[in-house]
């Protein structure tokens, strides 16, 4: 069978993972999803977990060219975004409220959930699991644990508004829209937590007052910035 007909038996199944209505509990829970006709991949997600069982990639890496190399990326940020809040959760910055800790939960099973469904969707052409470097965050300051969730909430929802451009699959393109919602509802949240009950939660600077529209960036815009948060190379040398 060719790689086409493997990628378009991928894109059936994902059709019908994506199109069936679950709740945030069965999407926490969820086994067994296969992606592919007739046997030819099965992908299974047992679960969402809190650790990386793939051997690092200490060196550099690129994500790879066309539908596979944008899900790579979009699977890269969701790896260094589930990381940091597995952090944040495992030692609570000072004075961490009830409240808090309830967000922040919520947000790292989320981001470890797409983390583990981009890496079964892509299977065997997926990336391995990236070293990050979080020596510029203090876990322990609340200011620099939120102040960085913003950063990267902002930076993902900019990511995904930017490569929707670049993917081919409608599949694969209604998959991203899903998760970049749930992305801006994060982003909202962190800033509520910063800036309570006020206009910040889509300030100016994440959404043009005269569009009404989010930011939006490229691979090559968006990369750079998540670098100071990784000791692995990202490049995405065949994306824009």
């Amino acid at each position: 069978m060719s790689k086409q007909e493997i990628q378009n038996n991928t894109s059936e199944g994902l059709v019908e993972v994506i199109k069936t209505p679950i709740s945030r509990r069965n999407f926490l829970a969820f086994t067994g999803i296969s992606i592919a006709a007739a046997g030819v991949v099965s992908l299974g997600l047992q679960g969402c977990k809190t650790d990386d069982i793939v051997a690092p990639v200490t060196g550099s890496v690129d994500v790879g060219k066309n539908d596979t190399g944008v899900l790579n990326y979009a699977y890269a940020l969701e790896q260094l975004e589930a990381a940091f809040y597995i952090q944040a959760v495992a030692t609570p910055y000072s004075g961490m409220t009830g409240a808090e800790l309830a967000i922040l939960t919520d947000i790292r099973d989320h981001e470890i959930c797409h983390r583990d469904f981009f890496k079964a969707a892509i299977g065997s052409a997926a990336i391995g699991s990236l070293v990050v470097n979080f020596s510029s965050i203090n876990f322990t300051s609340r200011a620099s644990v939120l102040g960085t969730a913003k950063a990267f909430e902002d930076l993902g929802v900019s990511a995904y508004n930017g490569a929707g451009y670049y993917i081919a699959n409608p599949v694969y393109l209604e998959l991203a829209g899903k998760i970049v919602s749930v992305e801006a509802r994060h982003a909202a949240a962190i800033r509520d937590l910063l800036n309570p009950r006020s206009a910040d939660f889509a300030g100016n600077d994440v959404v043009d007052a005269s569009s009404g529209l989010d930011v939006q960036r490229k691979p090559s815009q968006v990369l750079p910035i998540a670098a100071a948060y990784l000791s692995t190379t990202v490049t995405a040398n065949y994306l824009p």
